[in-house]
């Protein structure tokens, strides 16, 4: 039995990396051993070792975790574009071999394994798949990162849509960059509207933290603690 989380967006740029690194600093502090995974990364940085993905460090350190970056993210690309598009300017055919290989090897080293998934639900993995199928591929329930403002609503909505759509549980949303201080009247409406539209429910809301910062890989403490407070546990069941 797979025991985790795939954590998918309703865009790209939405969060879904801090917010799976709160996640994973969360559970790691509960004692769980939990491990981390982004199985395609497109915009990575070349270094003397390759081509390196910045998200995949972000996760490794919030996560703890020894193991080879290639592990965490198996499939890499330089442009940050979609996959599809991505490797046909690198003349990379895509092949997902490696990332189930990776999958393999990490799901036996960890109790809960937390995935995260490339731009939304539908963005083209390969040129017959999207991460919807990935997601499905996994076999975990999937956590919803959305946005807080105005028309969050609408993408949230079609989201979860497409998940049922292809039959995977769609287990919660995270709202991310929560102005908890001074939330206008969508911010303020949206999560209930959310789960009254949805019938999913709203797993909490993440602030937006000046303290974080992705460059320097660090989490900020407001962010951390809306993570304590995430109702993971049906989530995870």
């Amino acid at each position: 039995m797979n025991r985790g989380l795939f954590i998918t967006g309703t865009d790209t740029g939405v969060g879904k990396t801090i917010v799976t690194a709160a996640i994973a600093v969360r559970l790691r502090q509960e004692g769980v051993n939990v491990g981390v995974m982004k199985p395609v990364s497109t915009g990575c940085v070349r270094r003397r070792e390759g081509l390196v993905s910045e998200d995949a460090e972000f996760l490794a350190k919030a996560a703890d975790v020894p193991g080879p970056l290639e592990d965490i993210s198996p499939l890499r690309l330089a442009e940050p574009l979609a996959p599809t598009v991505a490797a046909a300017r690198a003349r990379i055919e895509l092949d997902l071999a490696p990332v189930w290989a990776a999958w393999r090897r990490l799901r036996r080293a960890h109790q809960i394994m937390l995935v995260e998934g490339i731009g939304g639900l539908l963005c083209p993995v390969t040129p017959k798949e999207c991460v919807a199928d990935l997601a499905k591929a996994f076999g975990l329930p999937l956590v919803v990162v959305a946005r807080s403002g105005l028309g969050t609503i609408n993408h949230t909505a079609l989201t979860v849509e497409a998940a049922r759509a292809r039959g995977l549980r769609v287990a919660g949303v995270i709202i991310n960059r929560y102005h908890h201080d001074t939330p206008d009247l969508a911010e303020m409406t949206n999560p209930d509207e959310i789960h009254r539209v949805t019938g999913v429910d709203v797993l909490g809301l993440v602030p937006d933290d000046p303290a974080t910062s992705f460059r320097e890989g660090v989490l900020g403490e407001d962010v951390l603690a809306a993570a304590r407070q995430l109702a993971l546990g049906n989530a995870l069941r």
